[in-house]
């Protein structure tokens, strides 16, 4: 069993903690909500073409659906945008999601055109329109990887492969759990997740501290969602209070044991500062440069 952990920076401590979670899972969730009103216009589109016959309700249904997949790219675009902005060290998105829902916009707006009184010529005018005012609204996606000043191309795609994959092991750790519908366990979760969100968010700030929490972000995260998922197929066939008992014991001692290791990252980050300083000084010492201040005079 794990020593409890204590101070200032423990979760439970009284102080501020080392560093806020680089990544909030609600607010990136509630990034994706603006484009919610973007699923009413493929349904105004087959709702008014339903009794103008057959080929102009199949022309609608088509751009009704091009409408509804490029709100569900947008509103996945802005997640994935507010999850690059909210990290220090993030890879650009493989898919430029916000990009092509303007383009599916554009196009779906094109193809409603048709269904009313407009020809070709009228009906690309008013896809252009709806494409650059979709441009204008929500913008493009991020076009470059974010990256750690001093580190070169492989160190950086290694600390975002390391933060990538543990937030992937988070997930699926939360989605399992939330399974269950109990709130008790749901909480004890997301405690835990924040905590090791926490070291993530210390990670990327140093990346120097990756060698110390890889297998924290790495091995014993894959261990929690695999714990976790062999948990929930335990309950699902029936309670069992001894199988509860332990999994909560396990997410106490892994929350105990991050927070100590990632107060211990920041203590070496301080450690390593002062020693900088301290050569820093002899060095300016040694050229004759005076560090005395007038009050120390």
């Amino acid at each position: 069993m794990a020593r409890r952990f204590g101070g200032k920076f423990s979760p439970e401590g009284a102080g501020s903690h080392p560093r806020a979670a680089a990544v909030n899972p609600q607010r990136i969730k509630a990034a994706g909500s603006r484009g919610r009103l973007l699923y009413i216009p493929a349904i105004v589109l087959v709702l008014t073409s339903l009794g103008a016959g057959p080929g102009v309700l199949v022309t609608a249904l088509a751009g009704a659906g091009i409408l509804t997949l490029a709100a569900w790219l947008l509103q996945d675009g802005l997640r994935a945008e507010a999850a690059y902005d909210a990290r220090q060290v993030a890879r650009r998105p493989a898919l430029p999601r916000k990009m092509l829902a303007s383009a599916l916009t554009g196009l779906g707006v094109a193809i409603a055109a048709l269904t009313g009184d407009s020809d070709l010529t009228g009906a690309a005018l008013y896809g252009l329109a709806a494409l650059a005012l979709h441009v204008a609204a929500f913008g493009i996606d991020p076009l470059r990887d974010k990256n750690h000043a001093g580190l070169d191309r492989f160190q950086q795609d290694r600390v975002a492969r390391v933060v990538d994959e543990a937030e992937a092991h988070l997930t699926q750790m939360a989605a399992a759990i939330a399974s269950l519908n109990d709130r008790a366990l749901i909480a004890q979760v997301a405690g835990f997740q924040q905590i090791a969100r926490r070291m993530i968010a210390t990670v990327e700030a140093d990346p120097r501290d990756l060698s110390a929490a890889r297998r924290f972000l790495g091995i014993y995260l894959m261990g929690a969602r695999d714990a976790t998922v062999k948990f929930v197929e335990i309950t699902r066939r029936g309670p069992d209070e001894a199988a509860r008992r332990k999994y909560q014991a396990l997410l106490s001692d892994l929350a105990q044991n991050f927070a100590a290791r990632t107060e211990k990252m920041l203590v070496d980050d301080h450690a390593d500062m002062d020693i900088e300083i301290n050569v820093l000084r002899d060095r300016l010492q040694r050229e004759g440069v005076s560090l005395k201040t007038k009050g120390n005079e």
